[in-house]
């Protein structure tokens, strides 16, 4: 690193930068946009933004401003256009973000996110490869948003379900974060784009300290996943994610394939997936639920055997 006040950089597999501004004040910044992943322009705009100041939520900061990003093809209507930044903005102005500005580009295909800065104590910062041994792992959002979005690409999954999967996306990690200030968090991260055991490898670390432990019958799904991982309704990103992992998870002869998919699949705005002593997972847990949340208590963190990740 040249600069001794960026404190986490792009050498690091955390969620996003960390930058020194002063003894007593750290600035997060990170930055994320995809194509629409549901046909509701507002719902689209929704989740790109939630999806976006998730990982400021992960690093255990709190957003500030953002800046939108854009791209639209000159055909689209304007109409559409303007629902996708409205659902941003509600977002934003959900979480307490100013939109400061942003960018916007002519392209084939809409695109849509968010530029973050975060700020945050610099000792309140929380990485996501420093798990301690004995630490129970908590989920906060139920697995399975790339399974259900393939089979709604392909009218294959029911209303109900339609709607959870766009609430559970939606859903900002600001409330699963906050229920989590004061306790003892030693690594956090959130579960997007590489999957649970894709995140859960990089928590695991590159220095063979720790064994990530999942139990596999205490996964949230959302409704129809299995079905459609049965099914095989799965994105190319499950597969991918699991040429990451490699050989470095090993799983139990009684687990079946459409689950340990599901621990693949990609996830848009999942959850936060945090290592807390168990007194304080149960302290969580009883937080969330007084507020109306969930949270699952899906494994724990061992010293090395062998393997950086085992599902059992």
């Amino acid at each position: 690193m040249s600069d001794e006040r960026l404190l986490i950089g792009y050498e690091s597999d955390d969620d996003a930068c960390v930058y020194l501004a002063s003894e007593d004040v750290a600035i997060i910044q990170t930055v994320d946009f995809f194509p629409p992943v549901v046909d509701d322009p507002y719902d689209y705009g929704c989740i790109a933004a939630a999806n976006a100041l998730s990982d400021v939520y992960a690093m255990g900061a709190t957003p500030k401003t953002a800046l939108n990003l854009l791209c639209f093809s000159s055909c689209l209507d304007l109409d559409v256009v303007r629902k996708i930044l409205e659902g941003g903005a509600d977002k934003c102005l959900e979480a307490g973000v100013s939109i400061a500005g942003g960018h916007s580009i002519e392209d084939e295909e809409p695109k849509y996110g968010l530029s973050v800065m975060g700020l945050c104590h610099p000792d309140k910062i929380r990485r996501n490869d420093t798990p301690r041994i004995g630490d129970l792992l908590v989920l906060t959002k139920p697995l399975g948003t790339g399974a259900l979005s393939t089979g709604l690409k392909a009218e294959l999954i029911r209303e109900e379900s339609i709607k959870k999967l766009v609430d559970t996306m939606a859903k900002l990690n600001k409330y699963a974060f906050e229920a989590s200030i004061g306790l003892d968090v030693s690594a956090s991260t959130d579960v997007t784009g590489f999957g649970l055991l894709g995140h859960a490898r990089e928590m695991a670390g590159k220095e063979n300290r720790v064994t990530i432990l999942i139990d596999s019958q205490k996964l949230p799904l959302l409704p129809e996943a299995r079905t459609m991982a049965q099914d095989g309704m799965l994105p190319g990103g499950c597969y991918r994610n699991r040429g990451f992992v490699g050989d470095r998870v090993q799983f139990d002869e009684g687990v079946p394939l459409a689950l340990s998919d599901l621990m693949f699949d990609p996830q848009t705005s999942g959850g936060l997936l945090l290592a807390m002593p168990e007194k304080d997972a149960t302290t969580y847990l009883s937080t969330m639920h007084e507020q109306g949340e969930r949270a699952w208590v899906i494994g724990r963190v061992k010293a090395f055997e062998g393997v950086a990740i085992k599902v059992h």
